[in-house]
């Protein structure tokens, strides 16, 4: 991409309101991250797009000079805000910050993703909950496939704006194989420069979202990338990868470190814990991160059992880093044609 390349597979952390918690962006890039995501949704309201455009840009506004994917704020309005209207147009919804009424349709979220200068744009989607009724779930697919072309048609006339970026369409069916296959060929057929795998990861378990990962990247383009939206934990990782995933996000390692839980290669680690009172070992022996490379386990339990801010900075430091050793990993051993191999070594390690 312009702003530089995306290896994957790619782990993107979170900068939710123009900032990943509890990182610098240069501390974020160290970690190995080519490119992070923000949210449509949260910029949208707080401190505004035309705002953000006036300043230059998300990237000048957050010191991110690398690629950033902004979603669609589909997801945000469904899930935060109380008061709502879906409409063949798009969504009128509250703010949950402070009741201003908004309208959020396919044309106005690609403007905003525009106007923030995103390098990879999302279509505008509504996010089904998997135990709906099929026919509700089909008919919200439906309903994404034509604000999918609206996005596109929105998306193309923006003018030299959107010559500079990458725009996704987002699959969705929720677990149903006939439905996302219905909804792959309708994306297939608008044309994107990727295609995301939404309806996830929203509380379905993995072993069915593994099971619709069976099938759900098999029916989108091969030549493209695919990404899997709002996953997850590293054993989701590399299960996803094994079923043709490119590209992830998820909340959870910034939100773990905040909370005292550090992700290791031989699992989760609970820090608030006691028996690491007076463990003088580091997080991780096979880590090379900053944290590992200076705190010991004792201090880390210190910082979290009294609450202070460094806690949580070391231990999202720490967790960054580790998910991209993993994403680096998995690049290296497929290269190698060892990837089969890694990935049980990993589930022997990891999940004991």
């Amino acid at each position: 991409m312009q702003r530089g390349e995306i290896r994957t597979p790619a782990f993107m952390p979170v900068g939710t309101a123009a900032t990943v918690k509890a990182m610098k962006p240069e501390a974020v890039r160290q970690t190995g991250a080519d490119i992070i995501l923000g949210n449509t949704y949260h910029l949208m309201l707080r401190p505004g797009a035309e705002r953000v455009a006036r300043l230059g840009g998300l990237h000048n506004f957050m010191n991110w000079d690398r690629p950033i994917l902004t979603d669609s704020g589909g997801y945000q309005v469904m899930s935060l805000s109380e008061l709502r209207k879906l409409t063949e147009e798009g969504v009128e919804f509250r703010s949950h910050i402070d009741g201003s009424r908004h309208m959020l349709t396919p044309e106005r979220s690609m403007e905003i993703q525009r106007l923030l200068g995103s390098d990879i744009v999302m279509a505008f989607d509504e996010c089904p909950r998997a135990d709906q009724p099929r026919d509700e779930i089909a008919a919200s697919m439906e309903l994404s496939m034509r604000w999918a072309k609206r996005s596109r048609d929105g998306f193309d006339s923006g003018g030299d704006d959107a010559d500079c970026a990458a725009l996704f369409g987002i699959q969705q069916g929720a677990l149903d194989e006939d439905l996302r296959a219905i909804s792959a060929q309708k994306l297939t057929e608008i044309g994107f420069d990727g295609y995301a795998i939404g309806g996830l990861a929203v509380g379905e378990g993995q072993e069915a979202m593994f099971a619709t990962l069976d099938f759900a990247p098999e029916q989108l383009p091969a030549d493209r990338p695919r990404y899997l939206m709002g996953v997850g934990k590293p054993d989701d990782l590399v299960g996803a990868v094994e079923r043709g995933v490119d590209m992830f996000d998820c909340v959870l390692p910034t939100r773990s470190g905040r909370n005292g839980q550090a992700f290791t290669w031989n699992g989760p680690l609970n820090l608030r814990n006691a028996r690491f009172a007076e463990d003088t070992g580091p997080l991780d022996e096979r880590c090379t991160c900053p944290t590992c490379g200076t705190y010991s386990r004792a201090y880390l339990h210190h910082l979290q059992k009294s609450g202070e801010i460094l806690g949580a900075m070391l231990v999202t430091e720490h967790n960054l880093s580790f998910y991209q050793q993993l994403m680096a990993a998995m690049r290296e051993t497929i290269s190698r044609g060892r990837f089969t191999t890694f990935a049980a070594d990993f589930r022997r390690d990891y999940l004991g």
